[in-house]
């Protein structure tokens, strides 16, 4: 079947919503796909939907028969900018659950003002894809348990879209490099480039923060894929993370867009 949109003139009753698999749905106009609804579980458990069409009526006809059919709670995520599929989402009973922004993050260390920093004394930066898988998961580990305990965000945090084993929260050991002192990690930082370079988590177990760890693992990060010929590295920030928003703007990080992770 094509897909195509429909007449602005269409109908509830037009549209028929066809489950096509699981946790996917065709919208069909005269034997013709005029849109697609598709719902991910997140490696943190929680569900996203997705919906793909021209017109107001399918979305809406879509995110019915989605709700309904999926168990609650459900996400998804828009780009703040995106005005009219915000308020389609909204209409379909979604709010805002968190909002996070997108900056652009200078690498040249003489414009980013890293080129001086070094780890603390007695602490060194271990390169991405030469740490130690066990205790890489084990600080990794270690400072989510910190966050549960305390602020208890982690859970909020963007999921990643990787397949993993249940419980292992490390997607590739290989993109990871750490901050190593007495033969123990006291912090990491996450660097994926399938196109560009994304900084995805920067994180210093809580007794060692304070120490310019963090700053380092970044100065690290961000040479790195300097030399490698980037420009620019790219992260998203929630909004309500203080300390991750003053360490990227110290860098000259520019806020470039936002996005709203809506709930129901």
């Amino acid at each position: 079947m094509d897909t195509k949109p429909c007449a602005s003139g269409l109908s509830e009753n037009a549209v028929v919503i066809t489950r096509v698999a699981d946790r996917q749905w065709h919208a069909l106009h005269d034997d013709l796909v005029v849109g697609r609804g598709h719902a991910q579980y997140r490696p943190d458990g929680r569900l996203f939907l997705s919906i793909d069409s021209w017109h107001d009526v399918v979305f809406h006809r879509l995110a019915r028969v989605m709700v309904a059919e999926l168990p609650s709670p459900l996400y998804t995520v828009v780009d703040e900018a995106d005005v009219e599929l915000t308020a389609r989402w909204r209409r379909a009973g979604f709010a805002v659950g968190r909002r996070e922004w997108e900056y652009a993050v200078p690498t040249d260390p003489r414009v980013t003002g890293l080129e001086a920093v070094l780890p603390p004394s007695g602490v060194t930066i271990v390169p991405a894809g030469q740490a130690d898988e066990g205790l890489l998961r084990d600080v990794d580990r270690a400072i989510r348990d910190e966050v549960e305990a305390t602020v208890g965000w982690w859970q909020s945090m963007p999921a990643e879209v990787f397949p993993r084993t249940e419980g292992d929260t490390v997607v590739d050991p290989s993109k990871y490099a750490v901050a190593s002192a007495a033969g123990r990690y006291l912090g990491l930082i996450r660097v994926v480039t399938p196109i560009r370079p994304r900084i995805g988590l920067v994180a210093v177990r809580a007794g060692e923060q304070r120490r310019g760890i963090g700053r380092a693992l970044l100065a690290h990060a961000l040479v790195t894929a300097h030399r490698s010929g980037f420009a620019t590295a790219w992260t998203e920030v929630h909004e309500s993370n203080h300390a991750a928003t003053a360490l990227f703007q110290g860098v000259g990080a520019r806020p470039m867009s936002s996005n709203l992770e809506l709930v129901r």
